[in-house]
């Protein structure tokens, strides 16, 4: 054939004849069809094709004297132009040859498929679907098409298509010729996706660029309202790397809303119509566990063999229960960070201000940066929904409830607490400046009023009045020498995971539960395993979490492990070390259903916590949810890099306790390669060194309520928090005698503690004491590694 070829013929080397669409299609059968990929098989109508069917009808000459007078600064002149030029293809004819040859590869397609098959017909630009000149979404498609005239039709359309608006608008910011383009077309098996589902899949996440994970997108009918946008579609994260290895490593389903599905509509004036999902549809994940892993292995496959991170588009038929990939093309929109810079916060002089900035309020600082933006004075969780993205939370003091908002804030104020306060957690996971232990904060500032907050001039935070000018000056560090110690990084929000992992780190020395369970699952864990007894009210309200769970306990299993599973991947192979749930009464009462399982404590920093909660017969059922939790991470998505950590185990007994309800339960110690380790932040653990050290793989110093607890205070309460000081001797005698404990008996020691981020002297004591590693915020990795490199 002259001016047509089957995908069987064709391959990348031709993408000048057929385009990137179609030679990417043909690649894949080639090469990846014969590896189990589905592809439908179809022909292309190369280049040849487009210039004969222009020629044969002196459309070449019509378009140029259409173009004479094209303006392209002028969104009229674009609109005229393409209009005129779509009109004059709509009446061209095709000549003979080319006609018979088109009708020709369709039987051929028919002998395949069956005789006379529905059929896509889809545009494939010269340069579609490259790095620089995707040309996506600017060219007509049209489906389900039969034979005959009705193809010819849609081909002819496809061809006039050349001229959308957008196409003409993109080649001209491409400084492509408008007239020297040229069009391939193909015709493939159609996929009847309207009568199942279809998505886009990723083999990259597309916010980070971290490479090891596929992200696949989901809704019912055809994939349109995915690539567009007008569906809010389930989303599946999937770990490459274990899942070359046998395992089944989803680390996240997140079901969409799918409100509506495109199918075919038999009006031939619009093709495609949206109709309603049924309710119960809409619970239910479009795709099933086995067709995400299938997909998933596709994405590997055709990364590999294109290697580099590539976009597909998927399709499953209704007819035939199976899966296709109908396109693939290079990935171009990702964004990696530059884990070489570090990033330092400095006020600029003004003039009108000069260097004399008024300062309406002071308190403790958390991390390096400034922020600055308009006040939003809230005072109660109810009210989050009326906060609005870049504006300065002002508020008495922050919980699990508050993170939402948090989340858009340019910066935080609160009136109470320390640096170690949820809000001073939050904010050093989230990286925004936040200042605590205000005092008077909600009193003093006004919502509306513009504020600079300044966190980048060392332990005492200030807020200055108005919109200060400031810079970020970016340094270097890649030839920084690497300390004497592991950097290891403190992590608890599941959702960054894949951004931080670029920062130079050693792993994770602490990945806290209690960020997963109060912003994914927002439940108390009794009241999922009890859910039968509960009131009907409190059952509407977690039924709306935990829709497509029957099995409410399983809702808790899940999300945690993928939580911990999304940390585990983010930096395999290096050790992540999770420590078990560490809430106190008060922050499990915050709960859905908290109220009905939580007693009231005077003092909940000292109560009902930690290892003391794993053996009571009133919570060891929710324990055994995340011991569940964990073993699914490890043992069905493969995460053997994931570890485990007790938290505020006051004497070895309840350890051995822990241990034993642990090993019922899956998790045995010393299976590689599990290690137990246990926090090192009461005075027992460290005078009883020996006793735990014979249970326990090693320690981890939790230098927060270490402190406490030696200095006797309460680390909540802002009146004292001035004595909360990790440099006291007293806290540094005792840190130095379990660093040389453990490193006696060969066991690991680290810290995940707060003040190695705070204090670069208390660094460098740990250094000088032989600690194996330090686990710092994110925030603060770089510049202790540039500080500590320096000694």
């Amino acid at each position: 054939m002259r001016f047509i070829k089957q995908f069987k013929e064709i391959a990348i080397k031709d993408v000048s004849s057929v385009g990137g669409k179609n030679a990417s299609l043909g690649e894949m059968i080639k090469y990846l069809a014969p590896k189990g990929v589905n592809v439908p098989d179809g022909f292309a109508l190369t280049t040849k094709a487009y210039w004969k069917f222009l020629k044969t009808n002196a459309l070449d000459k019509a378009l140029t004297e259409i173009f004479k007078d094209f303006n392209p600064k002028s969104i009229k002149s674009i609109q005229e132009t393409g209009k005129r030029c779509r009109a004059v293809i709509a009446k061209g004819i095709f000549p003979k040859d080319l006609e018979k040859e088109i009708l020709n590869a369709y039987a051929q397609l028919g002998k395949k498929y069956g005789e006379n098959p529905d059929v896509a017909v889809r545009t494939s630009g010269v340069a579609e679907d490259m790095p620089n000149t995707s040309f996506a979404g600017q060219f007509e498609t049209y489906l389900n098409i039969k034979g005959g005239e009705e193809l010819l039709n849609a081909i002819r359309k496809c061809i006039a298509s050349t001229f959308t608006d957008r196409a003409i608008s993109y080649r001209e910011e491409n400084k492509i010729g408008q007239l020297k383009f040229a069009l391939s077309i193909g015709v493939m098996k159609m996929v009847r996706s309207d009568l199942a589902s279809s998505g886009v899949m990723f083999s990259c996440d597309t916010e980070t660029g971290f490479a090891d994970v596929v992200l696949i997108n989901s809704s019912y009918g055809l994939g349109e309202n995915v690539v567009k946008g007008k569906v809010d579609p389930d989303q599946y994260y999937v770990f490459e790397t274990t899942l070359k290895h046998g395992y089944k490593p989803i680390l996240e389903k997140r079901l969409g809303a799918k409100s509506i599905k495109l199918i075919y509509n038999n009006d031939s004036s619009r093709p495609t119509k949206d109709v309603p999902v049924s309710s119960e549809d809409r619970q239910k994940f479009v795709l099933s566990d086995e067709e995400i892993l299938t997909l998933a292995r596709w994405s590997i496959l055709v990364e590999e063999h294109y290697k580099k991170a590539m976009d597909t588009e998927w399709a499953k038929d209704g007819r035939d229960g199976k899966l296709y990939l109908v396109q693939a093309r290079p990935e171009t929109v990702q964004s990696r960070r530059d884990v070489n810079v570090l990033e330092e916060y400095k006020l600029q002089k003004s003039k009108v201000q000069g260097s004399k900035f008024k300062v309406l309020l002071t308190g403790l600082s958390v991390g390096s940066k400034i922020g600055q933006g308009k006040v939003n004075r809230i005072m109660g969780a109810k009210d989050i929904n009326k906060f609005k993205r870049s504006e300065v939370l002002v508020t008495d003091m922050t919980d699990p409830d508050w993170v939402p908002a948090m989340k858009l804030a340019s910066a935080i104020i609160t009136d109470s607490g320390g640096r170690t306060a949820h809000a001073a957690i939050v904010s050093r996971e989230l990286g925004i400046p936040c200042i605590v232990g205000t005092g008077k904060a909600t009193k003093i500032l006004k919502t509306g009023q513009e504020v600079t907050v300044s966190c980048a001039e060392g332990e005492q935070g200030k807020i200055y009045q108005g919109l200060i000018p400031f810079k970020i000056k970016r340094t270097d560090i890649s030839k920084v020498k690497k300390p004497a110690v592991k950097i290891m990084m403190n992590l608890g929000e599941p959702d960054q995971a894949f951004g931080f992992s670029f920062i130079p780190n050693d792993g994770v020395g602490l990945a806290r539960e209690e960020f997963i369970i109060a912003n994914s699952i927002k439940i108390h864990p009794l009241a999922l395993i009890n859910y039968k007894k509960l009131p009907a009210a409190l059952k509407r309200k977690i039924d709306k979490l935990t829709l497509g769970y029957k099995n409410k306990a399983q809702f808790f299993i899940d999300k945690l492990a993928e939580g911990i599973g999304k940390i585990g991947a983010a930096f395999y192979p290096k050790e992540v070390i999770v420590r078990f749930s560490d809430f106190k009464t008060n922050e499990y009462r915050s709960l859905i259903g908290g109220e009905l399982y939580e007693p009231k404590e005077e003092n909940p920093m000292l109560g009902w916590r930690g290892a003391s909660r794993y053996y009571d017969p009133k919570f060891a059922p929710a324990f055994i949810l995340e011991c569940e939790a964990i073993k699914k991470a490890r043992e069905e998505f493969g995460l053997d890099n994931v570890v485990v950590m007790v938290p505020f185990c006051r004497t070895a007994k309840e350890g051995k306790k822990v241990i034993k309800i642990m090993e019922k339960n899956g998790l045995k110690p010393n299976l590689k390669p599990l290690k137990i380790y246990v926090m090192a932040e009461i005075p027992s653990n460290i005078i009883l060194a020996d006793e735990f050290l014979e249970i326990f793989d090693g320690m981890s110093i939790g230098s927060n309520d270490l402190a406490q607890l030696i200095l006797g205070l309460d680390r909540d309460s802002g009146i004292v928090s001035h004595v909360a000081n990790e440099r006291n001797e007293a806290v540094k005698k005792m840190i130095s005698e379990i660093i040389k404990k453990c490193k006696e008996k060969k066991k690991y020691i680290g810290i995940c503690g707060q003040a190695p981020s705070d204090f670069p002297d208390f660094a460098q004591f740990l250094v000088d004491e032989g600690i194996e590693s330090m686990s710092l915020n994110p925030d603060s990795i770089l510049k202790t590694i540039e500080k500590l490199a320096k000694k």
